[in-house]
Formats: structure tokens, sequence, C-alpha cells
């Protein structure tokens, strides 16, 4: 079957019968610092690899000019092209479980097609809530709990109390639209956005998941071993407090940020979050440097790691 950009799987006897089927949705690209979203979908991929049911129709969506797929050059000729790919994929929760993972780059172009393709995915085989992550870097230390924005298109898919105070104009997203879209044709979406320290949003920092994937088991009622990425996270974590003690600098920073987390969690009407660019915190032009450094040394930790 194909329409609107997508192709699905006529027959998947396994969820003929399924009920309040729940499809989680992962865009590389954007809203996802420090890799939130997707070490959550690497650690669900290496439970389930699964079976795609749908395949977008990438040409549609994607800008090949803007971020170009690798390939391997060979001696003298082209090999191993690696070609982008926006799938749904069948898989199932530690209880067994079914559920639907879409994943990929978000679109480029035509986000209007691609949500409409969503919808056909999501009519099709009857879906009764989608799920997205995201990440967004905050003004926030890595000595604090990650902290979750929940959204949804719905007043009752909505079970954690906002932080925000009014209302903000932010830079819009292919999973954004989705959900907007979604609630006008009737379809529940919701989803939950970690707030990572914004001077590790550019490293993997895999505690930002966690919160994710606990934050849609308590939505959808699936179920997740996160094990596997607790270690990660320990493993992450050692490496950060190493550097941290190294400066006394970035010590500083942080404790300014502890001081400013435990100030906005006074109960207080007034109180609202910081975003990573307010001009009053401590992260001036006098710290990039040492922030540069700290993240440097956390990058060659990683390419130690990953050549071992």
């Amino acid at each position: 079957m194909s329409a609107s950009h997508v192709f699905i799987v006529d027959e998947v006897p396994e969820l003929e019968d399924a009920s309040d089927l729940v499809m989680v949705t992962v865009l590389e690209g954007f809203l996802d610092a420090g890799g939130a979203a997707q070490s959550a979908l690497s650690h669900l991929l290496e439970t389930d690899q699964g079976r795609v049911v749908a395949t977008f129709e990438i040409d549609a969506f994607y800008d090949y000019r803007a971020r170009r797929p690798p390939m391997t050059f060979a001696e003298d000729h082209y090999e191993d092209y690696q070609a982008p790919r926006l799938v749904c994929r069948l898989v199932h929760d530690a209880a067994g479980v079914p559920f639907l993972l879409l994943h990929g780059p978000e679109p480029d172009t035509h986000w209007e097609a691609f949500c409409a393709a969503v919808r056909t995915v999501v009519e099709h085989f009857g879906v009764s809530l989608v799920v997205s992550w995201g990440a967004v870097p905050m003004a926030v230390p890595h000595t604090r709990p990650v902290m979750i924005t929940h959204h949804g298109n719905r007043p009752e898919l909505v079970t954690r109390s906002s932080m925000w105070r009014g209302a903000i104009r932010i830079p819009a997203s292919a999973l954004a639209l989705l959900e907007l879209r979604l609630g006008e044709w009737g379809h529940a979406a919701t989803g939950f956005v970690a707030h990572v320290p914004h001077y590790l949003a550019q490293v993997d920092y895999p505690l930002s998941a966690i919160p994710l994937l606990t934050a849609a088991a308590e939505a959808t009622g699936l179920q997740w071993d996160l094990t596997g990425l607790h270690a990660r996270a320990a493993a992450r974590a050692d490496d950060i407090a190493t550097q941290v003690a190294e400066s006394a600098e970035v010590r500083d920073v942080v404790a300014g940020l502890e001081q400013q987390y435990d100030a906005f969690h006074r109960p207080d009407d007034d109180e609202r979050l910081p975003l990573a660019e307010d001009g009053e915190l401590p992260t001036g032009d006098e710290l990039g440097a040492q922030f540069e450094r700290f993240l440097a040394d956390l990058d060659e930790g990683d390419r130690d790691d990953k050549g071992r």
C-alpha cells in the first residue's frame, strides 16, 4: 500500500487485534541536546530491531546537499553508500507488548506531506497514542536530576505540571507540527523534552535519555529494561566528574547553576525556567575557554573509548 509518500506493509497479523497501540517517534537533526532522544532510540533498538512495517519516501523529504550521506571510496571505486532511511518498525517492550517506532532524519522539506504520511500510518494501524522525544540545552547543572517538559495536544494527556509561565516563540520542528496536526485530525499525541545542561549539549549525555524512557513508560504502560543505559550514564557521569574536578572555574559555574536550579524549585508563583541564553546566567565569555577545554577533554575520552 502506498499513500502520502509512505509505503505500508499490507498485512501485519500481530497488530490486527492490538489495542491501545503506541507509536514512539524519534527524529534526528533538531531538538536533541546531548543526544538524549537518539540514546533512548539506540537503547530500544539494541533490544529489538523489530520489523519495518512502513517506509517513508525519503527523497520527498531529505536535502542531500545539506546533510550528505556517507559513502566509501575504495582505491578506485565507490561503494558502501549509507542511504538515509525514515521508517516505522514494529518492536516489542520488555513484556512482549508490541508498539511502533518511527525513526530517521527530520524532514528538511514538505513537513505537511510528512505529517499526512504519518497520519496514514496512524490510521492504518489504529494507533491510539503518538509519543515523541526531544531534548533542549538549558542553564541547569549536571549534578541535579534531569527535568522534563511534558506537552500534548489534549489537556488530559499532560500529566506533569508545566514549569513554564506564559507563552514563548520557538523555532518549529517537524515533530511539533506533527503533534499539532494530529490533534486537528482527532489523534492523541504527547511528548517529553529533557532539559540538558547547556555545556553538555554537544556531547553524548545518556543520562538525559533515562527520564525520557521513564516518562514514556508512565504515559503508555510500556516497559523497558534500562540497566544498560544506567551503566552508560554512570560511566559518563564519572568522566564529567573527573573533568569538573580538574577546573576550579568550571566548578564555580556548576555551583552557580546549582544555586539557580534550587532557587527555581522553591514554591513561587513567579518562578520560571532559565533558558541557556538568559543574560544573567554565570556563563559569560570569561568562562568560554574553560568549557571548550572541558568539552574537548570529554570528546577525547569518547574517541579513546571507541578505539579500545
